[in-house]
């Protein structure tokens, strides 16, 4: 069954390419084999080991190949360690456990499921793996290689849980190397201790974090075995995974192991604030009912149970101690002035990742309302700003701002329904904007995109969603169905778009790929390219508007 999974994972009819073909393949091609798995085939070498892969449409795939030791027990808390080296043939046939998180309920909403349909395998701390995807091995050929980061915030998600994560489309259309990381999420990773626990757990609140720059410094070490090139490295990351990109730009552990950076649809400058993320550890010894000296009983604890154990501290800490700090509540990348910054990330014009350039982009409508809520298509103006005024948007609360806000996004954008008005306001782009301002000040240049394609589903009401760009990039729009409906009209966007985003791999500059002209990003202008079926650049479309926003 598995077997048939993998084959069949495609959906797509691909022309099986030639780099890499054996003559026991070629003999096979003749007569339409697509998958060659065997004792001979996609065996390549690791500084721990040899793995196994198989080809599929002519492109090489390792599955679940451990970058990292197992993170349970006395490892848990603890900075990664490496894998101990294997001796016989590793089998990276079948994705690695995804990171620690609470599964009940993740397939509860059936339209959510269908929609985003996500992958999810076994669980557990044995998750430090990562996926390859390469159309020749070891061939001295230095390939582009994108390294991807995936959303769910810093508490759900894994390498693969969308379709469109997927590899394969884009290594054979750019002849790249593609990468997909699992790394410590939530409490297991971002449980700051250091301030119960002593010397020992002075990293606790950061381990997520540097598990990502261990796969950053596993790909610098053994990507050349799988056609890569160390030395020309994107990180590429979406919602949770754009703020991981942001906060690996800002770790001076991960300095020279990235070239270029994609944030898409999240982003941050700052990491949370230390003192809180302290207070948090705390409340989590009192709820465990531990003192200092007992703290390492929370690494015999089984996961789950330390998960919600943390989780109620953490909900605890916020009631107690109101809003101070960065990030309330949560479990995140700490500003602990030794592995993340205290202040500012990209405030330095010629300090750390001043030279890496980003494209950086999000989606018109990421917060979309009315999907699965047709009523919504009729709300009236007043009907939207008495919305607007009675419930949160994106991190703003608008209040008697409301009405204010409403007509002048009203105003930028003629054309929208109030749906639409109201979707665009809880789904503004200030933090992108934030981001690519303090970037921009760096020497590196700076790309911003918005995109506003929407797919034809549910009677039209998706619209341009959070998660729907990532397909586009990948070239993945005919795999990704339920995000796109599939066909042509996605499909040219999504050349125009992976065209430009393998320029940008390539030279740091999307220009060339199939695009309009794209100009780097400036603050006084907010150069933009809005993707749709016809991509043009404006200059910063919502300014105005996104200005009336408070916060």
């Amino acid at each position: 069954m598995n077997l048939l999974w993998i084959l069949f994972s495609g959906l797509i009819p691909l022309v099986f390419t030639s780099s890499c073909t054996t003559q026991q393949e070629t003999g096979a091609e003749e007569v339409g084999q697509v998958l060659f798995l065997g004792d001979e085939i996609a065996i390549a070498e690791t500084e721990y080991g040899k793995v196994q892969g198989f080809i599929l449409r002519g492109i090489y795939q390792f599955r679940g190949i451990p970058y990292g030791a197992n993170t349970g027990g006395k490892n848990r808390f603890m900075p990664p360690q490496k894998p101990e080296p294997w001796e016989d043939v590793f089998p990276a046939v079948w994705w690695g456990n995804s990171a620690p998180q609470i599964m009940e309920g993740r397939y509860d909403n059936p339209w959510a499921s269908f929609v985003d349909h996500w992958n999810y395998d076994a669980v557990s701390e044995d998750c430090l793996r990562l996926n390859v995807w390469t159309p020749a091995l070891a061939d001295g050929k230095k390939r582009p290689v994108m390294v991807w980061f995936h959303g769910g915030g810093y508490t759900n998600g894994n390498g693969i849980e969308q379709d469109g994560y997927k590899g394969e489309n884009l290594s054979r259309k750019g002849d790249i190397v593609f990468v997909s990381v699992n790394h410590r999420l939530g409490p297991i990773g971002f449980s700051d201790l250091s301030g119960v626990g002593g010397p020992e757990f002075a990293s606790s609140g950061n381990v997520g974090a540097l598990d990502m720059v261990a796969a950053l410094e596993w790909v610098h070490e053994n990507i050349a075995a799988f056609g890569g090139d160390p030395d020309n490295v994107t990180i590429m990351g979406q919602s949770g995974g754009g703020a991981k990109v942001c906060v690996l730009l800002a770790m001076p552990a991960a300095e020279g192991l990235i070239h270029k950076a994609v944030p898409l649809s999240g982003s941050t400058i700052e990491a949370m604030d230390r003192e809180y993320s302290r207070k948090v550890g705390e409340y989590i010894l009192k709820e465990a009912g531990l003192a200092p000296s007992e703290i390492h009983k929370l690494q015999e604890m089984p996961w789950e149970e330390y998960i919600h154990l943390a989780n109620r501290a953490a909900r605890k800490c916020a009631e107690e101690q109101g809003e101070s700090g960065r990030m309330r509540g949560s479990f995140g990348p700490v500003g602990d002035g030794v592995h993340l910054p205290e202040g500012t990330f990209f405030s330095d014009p010629n300090g750390l990742s001043s030279e890496v350039p980003m494209l950086i982009s999000s989606t018109f409508h990421e917060w979309s309302m009315a999907r699965t809520n047709p009523e919504l298509e009729e709300i009236t103006a007043e009907g939207a700003k008495k919305m607007l005024g009675e419930q949160r948007g994106f991190r703003v609360s608008l209040g008697e701002k409301a009405a204010e806000v409403y007509d002048a996004y009203a105003e930028a954008f003629p054309d929208a329904k109030p749906v639409e008005i109201m979707t665009l306001i809880s789904s503004n782009r200030k933090g992108v904007i934030r981001t690519a301002n303090a970037k921009a000040g760096q020497q590196a240049p700076v790309y911003v995109a918005w995109f506003g394609w929407e797919p034809p589903l549910f009677n039209g009401r998706m619209r341009a969603f959070h998660c729907l760009d990532i397909c586009f990039w990948y070239a993945n729009t005919d795999l990704m169905l339920t995000h796109t409906g599939g066909g042509k009209r996605p499909r040219d966007l999504s050349d125009k778009m992976s065209g430009a985003l393998l320029q940008f791999m390539r030279t740091g500059d999307p220009n060339g790929g199939g695009l309009p002209d794209w100009p780097a990003y400036t603050v006084e202008n907010g150069e933009t390219m809005i993707l749709n079926d016809v991509c043009t650049v404006q200059n910063d479309p919502d300014r105005e508007a996104r200005n009336k926003i408070p916060g």
